[in-house]
């Protein structure tokens, strides 16, 4: 199962977007607020709920579809919250060269300086790639999966 982490509050703290109401959750970690940014890479199946989870002003990133393509909805679901909603593409964010070397300068900087931790869950040898991909397809992953050679 995917983990949500409410990054805004002090410590951290994680939930199942299957097994707990992630809204209220936010809303009581968070005293009534919500979130002031909710990245959301999963997509169908938690669009809904990383609306529910936004603040006053709030920006709802989608990025990803690992569940399925987040399908149109009317504007006026944003109206709640007077949210912000954003689909970047990569392409756009690294038009040149010298933008993509920033960019991945700025990033390996993070890690370099701890602010940016690379989790990895799961390491498959080469002739376990089958395990891995079916590892990956049932969504047990919580981190990165890599194949070592």
């Amino acid at each position: 199962e995917e983990l949500i982490v409410l990054e805004n509050v002090p410590g951290k703290s994680y939930a199942s977007y299957s097994s707990v109401d992630i809204a209220s959750k936010v809303t009581e970690i968070t005293g009534g607020k919500g979130c002031t940014l909710v990245i959301d890479g999963v997509g169908k199946s938690t669009y809904e709920i990383s609306l529910k989870c936004l603040a006053k002003r709030g920006l709802f990133v989608s990025f990803g579809n690992a569940s399925g393509a987040v399908p149109a909805f009317p504007v006026l679901k944003l109206t709640p919250q007077s949210a912000y909603v954003t689909r970047p593409k990569l392409n756009d964010y690294v038009a040149t060269r010298d933008e993509l070397l920033e960019r991945a300068n700025e990033v390996f900087g993070w890690v370099m300086d701890g602010k940016l931790k690379i989790v990895v869950d799961k390491v498959f040898g080469l002739d376990e790639v089958a395990a891995g991909h079916e590892y990956l397809e049932d969504g047990k992953s919580m981190g990165k999966v890599l194949y070592k050679l």
